[in-house]
């Protein structure tokens, strides 16, 4: 029913010639014969009956699938039947009296004349109906799919949301030191990297999915903000090739997980953290770093890494894998 789902006149033209000679093939069939008998004036009148008839079906079949396709919208195949079979008469009543106009010996009233103009009404009531119920099939399936969009990017908001309180309060604790240690410069330079970094995370919320390298360009300024608290006892090395750059990945996908690296592990200078990203053979983001475990851990929900579990469900329909060996903690990101 793709065929008939956008109107086009030529399309109309096409139907109702081949529609006509499918209700004529009858009269196409007995032509041979019936030329056969006779003769002169007899058979050219017969013959341009005959063209006369088939043009006269294609025209009325033209219009009842132009009025099936465009004018009835009802359900109903019985209350479409009966507005066509209207049609098909008032239509006869014409063919009658054209006919008898144009030859006074013509079959009027012959069952198969009949049987064809019955045939032409039933017929055309069907594909009526059929692209009809295509259709509103289509409009129902488009708007299920818009509601599980629409469903998709409300759990996805709500995801996002939740970052925003985590992250704030663990920036609001870092600048507390910075004004303890009386550091005005750094103290203006991270705020405008938190400034930064917020602006990309109130863009990223209605994005769902963006370009590698602009996760890896966010970094840059959350990395600022780490190692100003950190000095030199937090390193990144980031192995990426920019021609993976075009990659895909959910936004804020680096974020909880850097910041899970600060929250559950001590950096100092025993214990300098170094964080790796990098593509594997798989084509995953890979991010791994030593396990410094805290003397006293901090109190945490989890959200974090949770919260990535769900929105790489939900985007990507793909798991992240997690590996925790005796020294190295390592996330695996899928890409697209």
């Amino acid at each position: 029913m793709k065929f008939l789902n956008t109107y086009n006149p030529y399309k109309l033209i096409l139907i109702s010639l081949i529609g006509s000679l499918f209700i004529v093939y009858p009269n196409i069939a007995w032509l041979p014969w019936k030329l056969g008998y006779l003769e002169g004036a007899a058979r050219t009148t017969h013959i341009n009956f005959f063209v006369f008839r088939y043009v006269y079906f294609s025209v009325l079949i033209g219009l009842l699938v132009y009025v099936n396709l465009r004018k009835i919208t009802t359900l109903i195949f019985s209350q479409r039947f009966f507005r066509n079979l209207m049609i098909t008469i008032i239509a006869y009543f014409i063919y009658l009296t054209v006919s008898y106009s144009f030859c006074s010996k013509a079959d009027c009233f012959g069952s198969i004349l009949i049987f064809q103009f019955i045939v032409m009404c039933f017929l055309c009531s069907f594909v009526g109906h059929v692209n009809f119920m295509y259709k509103d099939q289509s409009k129902k399936d488009i708007e299920i799919e818009q509601l599980k969009v629409e469903n998709l990017q409300s759990r996805c908001d709500a995801l996002s949301n939740q970052i925003n309180p985590h992250f704030f309060f663990n920036s609001l604790n870092s600048i507390t030191a910075l004004v303890r240690k009386k550091n005005e410069e750094n103290t203006l330079e991270f705020v405008n990297k938190l400034s930064d970094v917020f602006r990309y995370i109130l863009k990223s919320e209605k994005k769902g999915l963006v370009r590698l390298g602009e996760e890896l360009n966010f970094l840059s300024s959350f990395r600022y903000m780490l190692e100003v608290r950190f000095a030199n006892k937090l390193e990144f090395k980031i192995q990426v090739p920019t021609t993976k750059y075009d990659l895909k990945i959910p936004s804020l996908s680096l974020l909880p997980l850097i910041d899970n690296i600060v929250v559950h592990n001590t950096i100092d200078s025993e214990h300098k953290m170094e964080v790796v990203i990098r593509l594997n053979e798989k084509g995953e983001l890979e991010v791994s770093n030593p396990i410094y475990p805290k003397l006293a851990p901090d109190v945490t929900n989890g959200i974090g890494l949770r919260n990535l579990e769900n929105r790489f469900q939900l985007l990507m329909n793909q798991k992240i894998g997690v590996h925790k060996s005796g020294s190295t903690f390592t996330v695996f990101l899928p890409l697209k």
